[in-house]
């Protein structure tokens, strides 16, 4: 017998259109966060007039929000990348502070 996760419904407009979703306890207000998101990308895009298909303004929302996500994740690696280069750089510099036995 498999036991369900337990949930919370949520009630949210996009577009000036209702929707009844479904989230894990706890998560209503990142669902929220994501509506609030969805919601002004297809407001901008609706009002910026050319289009007017629900399912276009839609789909066009969608690749925005995926293009800015992908900029995100490039940028995050980036940042990792240069945390990186930075502790291998103060590595060496450490390396290189270190009093060398002398010689005579």
């Amino acid at each position: 017998m498999s036991q369900r996760n337990a949930s919370q419904k949520l009630e949210v407009q996009i577009m000036g259109q209702s929707y009844t979703l479904s989230c894990p306890e706890g998560g209503a207000a990142a669902l929220q966060d994501a509506v609030d998101k969805v919601d002004a990308t297809m407001c901008a895009i609706r009002d910026a007039g050319r289009i007017k298909s629900r399912d276009r303004i839609a789909v066009l929302a969608c690749l925005n929000i995926a293009h800015e996500l992908g900029q995100g994740q490039a940028e995050a690696s980036h940042q990792q990348r240069l945390g990186s280069l930075l502790e291998r750089l103060d590595q060496a510099l450490a390396s290189n502070d270190s009093p060398e036995p002398a010689t005579r």
